[in-house]
């Protein structure tokens, strides 16, 4: 993944942000709307777009372009910077892939230790039964 590439194929729309801000926030386009066309990108492989399509799939459109709005701050310019932020980082995070998990034994010694300790804890239990008066 090439992130200067990446940069270059998003495309921003400014809109009016929604909420409190009084007179200001009609006349001003703070909000911004990042998309991404995850499937005619030319930076990243198929392996990965196949990857992104899968761990992003609740975020992309049935055309497979990934939206992401900011409205944080009241600066156009601001919310541009926080969105790329939080749009590299998902793309990061989504791009590596977990571990496989190496099917393991427990060691004889930790056999060992468990069963004793089970063996201690059911002697102290029967200790704190009432003794049976046969």
């Amino acid at each position: 993944m090439n992130k200067e590439n990446i940069l270059k194929e998003l495309n921003f729309k400014a809109t009016r942000s929604s909420g409190a801000g009084g007179q200001h926030v009609n006349k001003t386009s703070s909000k911004i709307e990042l998309n991404f066309d995850l499937e005619n990108s030319f930076s990243l492989s198929e392996n990965e777009k196949e990857l992104l399509k899968v761990k992003l799939s609740s975020k992309l459109t049935k055309e497979n372009v990934f939206i992401l709005f900011c409205e944080e701050t009241r600066s156009q310019h601001r919310n541009k910077e926080i969105a790329i932020k939080k749009f590299l980082y998902l793309f990061k995070v989504s791009l590596i892939r977990p571990k496989r998990r190496r099917i393991t034994k427990p060691s004889k010694g930790a056999m060992t230790r468990r069963v004793e300790t089970k063996k201690r804890t059911s002697f102290k239990k029967i200790l704190r039964k009432k003794p049976r008066l046969d």
